[in-house]
């Protein structure tokens, strides 16, 4: 049961992710490589992408 959240998080952040990428103004050529390198490796792609994504936050 706990697997089947932690998947269900991962799987709810990484779509969140993707929609945040396709709706920002980076080029198409970035908004591939970033969906792909989420799509690859869900967790650590997300995490590279909230850090230093399209949308460049800073925290």
């Amino acid at each position: 049961m706990f697997k089947t959240l932690i998947g269900l998080l991962i799987l709810i952040a990484d779509i969140w992710a993707i929609l945040q990428v396709f709706n920002s103004r980076v080029s198409t050529a970035a908004k591939i490589l970033w969906t792909l390198l989420i799509l690859i490796f869900p967790v650590v792609g997300f995490i590279i992408w909230f850090f230093a994504g399209p949308g460049g936050k800073k925290i």
